[in-house]
């Protein structure tokens, strides 16, 4: 899929029950395909239950906890929406805490859908140009952000997408962003 190769990145995702189980699965093959190892970060150990929609869907093993997780250890983070999966992690300081660190680092971070919920949370939104589902537009403008209505956003390595209908260019800038590394413009 993708031309970029980062072969050697390791790439945390972060989510919970109740995940968009295809903004999981796709970001995290095109991860794969471009050579990059990904990480399920979530604040439970265990499984995480996915959705279609309304419907359950897959389940899906966590490797670290957010409270093990330490951003040094990795080269990027994906945050996949959903509505529960998204307003039940912004409410965990930890998977919070995971994120921001990201920023303090200035690593590549790609968010879709609901999952930029977690961005206003972590402090990491004013002043930067994003996108997301909808519904979000007013949440992320009142935190600060310059919320558009596009396919895919890039703002010095935060990548962000409304929905599904988007994965094939959030999973291609999300690669490439990966691939490019540390942006020092990538700060809360």
């Amino acid at each position: 899929m993708s031309e970029q190769n980062i072969s050697g990145k390791k790439v945390a995702f972060l989510l919970t029950d109740g995940v968009e189980q295809v903004e999981l699965t796709s970001p995290w093959q095109a991860v794969k395909d471009a050579g990059g190892e990904p990480v399920l970060v979530a604040p439970k150990s265990g499984t995480l239950q996915g959705f279609k929609g309304t419907d359950k869907a897959d389940t899906f093993p966590v490797d670290v906890t957010a409270d093990q997780a330490r951003a040094d250890d990795y080269d990027a983070l994906v945050i996949p929406g959903g509505v529960v999966n998204a307003d039940h992690l912004r409410a965990e300081k930890a998977a919070v805490d995971f994120t921001r660190s990201f920023f303090d680092n200035q690593k590549p971070v790609a968010v879709i859908c609901h999952g930029p919920w977690i961005l206003i949370e972590a402090g990491v939104t004013d002043g930067r140009k994003l996108t997301s589902y909808h519904t979000l537009a007013t949440d992320l403008k009142n935190a600060g952000a310059k919320w558009v209505d596009e396919e895919v956003v890039v703002d010095q390595g935060l990548v962000t997408s409304r929905n599904p209908g988007d994965l094939p260019a959030f999973n291609a800038k999300l690669v490439e962003e990966i691939a490019e590394g540390k942006h020092r413009g990538q700060t809360a």
